[in-house]
């Protein structure tokens, strides 16, 4: 199925088409990405803060999102819309598959990474660092020699009212990690940051981009090192409008984060090429079709769709 059909069953079923809006900063190498005409299509709305979408080949083809404050997975399809895929979800934010293809979720009130298998059923994964709890894990991404890499900020824990401390937050800070599940070590590769949130690999795994969603509102790039440790770390590029949340990488090395304004396109550079507009601010994206040339978005209630011309990575 390429791009078309899977756009022709979502105008099906989808509520709203919208014209889309464009910011465009380099028309030349904007153009590869998205048409001038590509329609975007809201799929789902009156939900609750979406989040975590991940493509799923099975089956045809399907979408698992998370909608946190409702403790649920949802999946979509472009036969039945948008159903309850789990619940409980464990407060789940970010999902993405592991490499036999089994999903992976970061879950919140879990404080874990945890696995599916083929049945649905749970196991966990990782659910602490040196003797302590994680916070809250936000997302997660896998490398080819199949380790996790995940963030680990503290939004999923309430605040005291007086104090505004984290209630039950054992680490002393909000750390990038990587788990070594043949191993079973686990290492935290960055400890500096602010709020790490999104993160994801270079098509050829060599840099490991992570969002940080605090107050430096950037993405941040490292060279990944044989060893599995990070180097060279260095602003990549700055979210204007709001944070950046979830980001993905396409083929040819362009970053696509979320922000407070839609989504934006960064070149291989670090420069913006331009951004997709979309009516709320999103949370999340994530390439899928069989042909990885469908961004779903997940905004605030709403998830979105708009067929694209780079193809996608996980």
């Amino acid at each position: 199925m390429n791009s078309r059909p899977l756009l022709h069953s979502i105008l099906a079923i989808s509520s709203t088409a919208f014209a889309t809006d464009f910011d465009i900063r380099n028309p030349n190498e904007f153009s590869k990405c998205v048409a001038s005409t590509a329609p975007l299509e809201r799929l789902g709305t009156d939900m609750k803060f979406l989040e975590g979408p991940q493509w799923i080949p099975a089956e045809g083809g399907y979408l698992v999102f998370s909608d946190i404050p409702s403790n649920e997975l949802k999946k979509w399809t472009a036969k039945d819309g948008i159903t309850v895929f789990r619940q409980p979800s464990n407060n789940t934010n970010g999902n993405t598959l592991d490499n036999q293809g089994r999903l992976l979720s970061a879950e919140h009130s879990g404080r874990r990474i945890a696995v599916a298998d083929a049945a649905g059923n749970l196991t966990t994964v990782v659910d602490g660092f040196e003797g302590k709890r994680f916070n809250s894990p936000n997302d997660v991404v896998v490398s080819a020699d199949g380790c996790l890499w995940f963030t680990d900020p503290d939004y999923g824990l309430s605040s005291d009212p007086v104090t505004k401390q984290k209630v039950g937050k054992e680490l002393d800070g909000d750390f990038v990690f990587r788990f070594d599940p043949k191993s079973k070590a686990l290492t935290a590769v960055a400890k500096d940051f602010s709020k790490p949130n999104g993160l994801c690999f270079s098509p050829d795994g060599k840099r490991l981009y992570v969002a940080d969603s605090g107050t430096p509102k950037h993405i941040r790039a490292f060279d990944v090192t044989p060893a599995g440790t990070l180097e060279n770390g260095r602003v990549f590029a700055q979210i204007d409008k709001g944070a950046p949340d979830g980001i993905r990488c396409d083929t040819e090395g362009r970053v696509w984060s979320s922000a407070g304004d839609g989504v934006h396109v960064f070149a291989a550079s670090g420069e913006l090429i331009g951004k997709i507009l979309v009516p709320e601010s999103a949370a999340n994206l994530a390439f899928g079709g069989s042909d990885m040339k469908t961004l779903f978005i997940t905004a605030r209630k709403s998830l979105y769709a708009i067929p694209v011309m780079a193809k996608g990575i996980r």
